[in-house]
């Protein structure tokens, strides 16, 4: 092949779309030449079961940033859904004394309150003609303060051993949450591109005013996709709580924001919006996964890995507005 063919040939390549997939290949053939425990299918199982639960709660982030907004809520939002929902599973439980009613009941409520709040973000961002930067900074301290506030800062223990065992569930030899986060991501795959609100999600991030000049109510493909998001930390928090059958107040969430964002970045999805990818979304969210349990394996201080994530975000952004 002559030069000038692998040269068309490099052009017709979408780097942009295969970019973070060939990412993750070139971080998983360097893990495990790092380390010889890394490739240990019990290494693997349980990096996709540390990022299912950030991975489920990014695949909303996704639909958010996409419309050119970002919530920064979801990881207090998490606290406070599983407050709420274990808190009425254990009055449920005493009320009917039965532990399957009682779950089933407290599984619904946490996934409600998470989509209710999800569209209260959304309402008053766009009701209220505020920036989501703003908006889901103040909810960000509301959801905690009453988590906190609730739960006496401390922890609220499930008192039904059946919610503790579902989350630690395995289905052919994956838990529940990472089978969780596939069929989400599926789902959300399909509403985001073969979906007429997939192109609308897109069509208001890339240029409101048009979206508006095009007769889509922008204010509701913004609603929705808040909602959407409020529904999966709804989804997240209950599978959470129920693999420690327990919700700490003050640690349950902590840091989810960032990594949910950085997920999505990492993934392909732009801050400016526009267009995005709900598998490079899952892509994202595993490479994150394999930075953290790389950091770990050699020993390096947890103090430290927060600045690895800064920077592999930082690096993210950067690339892609070159790219633009």
């Amino acid at each position: 092949m002559t030069t000038v063919g692998i040269r068309q040939l490099m052009k017709k390549f979408e780097y942009q779309k295969y970019a973070s997939f060939i990412a993750l290949i070139v971080l998983f053939v360097l893990s495990s030449f790092l380390s010889p425990f890394f490739l240990r299918p019990g290494n693997l199982v349980n990096i996709l079961s540390q990022v299912s639960y950030t991975g489920m709660i990014a695949l909303g982030m996704a639909f958010v940033i996409i419309t050119g907004g970002i919530d920064l809520s979801v990881g207090s939002l998490v606290a406070f859904d599983a407050l709420l929902g274990v808190m009425f599973m254990n009055w449920m439980l005493a009320a009917v004394h039965n532990q399957v009613t009682a779950v089933l009941l407290g599984i619904t409520a946490t996934i409600l309150v998470g989509g209710v709040t999800g569209l209260l973000n959304g309402i008053t961002i766009t009701r209220g003609r505020l920036a989501p930067f703003i908006v889901t900074l103040g909810t960000m301290a509301i959801f905690r303060s009453l988590a906190l506030f609730i739960g006496n800062a401390g922890e609220v223990q499930s008192q039904s051993s059946l919610y503790g065992s579902f989350g630690l569930t395995n289905i052919l030899f994956l838990p529940v949450p990472v089978w969780a986060m596939l069929f989400l991501a599926l789902v959300l795959d399909i509403v985001l591109n073969r979906t007429r609100y997939g192109r609308y999600l897109c069509a208001v991030g890339s240029n409101t005013r048009v979206a508006v000049f095009s007769a889509i109510n922008v204010d509701r493909v913004k609603m929705i996709a808040y909602t959407i998001t409020g529904l999966l930390v709804g989804v997240s928090s209950v599978l959470l709580t129920s693999r420690f059958n327990a919700v700490s107040t003050s640690n349950t969430g902590m840091g989810y924001e960032l990594d949910a964002i950085a997920a999505v970045i990492i993934g392909g999805t732009p801050m400016t919006g526009g267009r995005g990818t709900v598998w490079g979304t899952i892509i994202g969210a595993i490479i994150l996964g394999i930075i953290n349990n790389m950091l770990n394996m050699l020993g390096v201080s947890a103090y430290l890995q927060g600045t690895v994530k800064g920077l592999v975000i930082i690096g993210a952004v950067y690339i892609q507005r070159q790219r633009s």
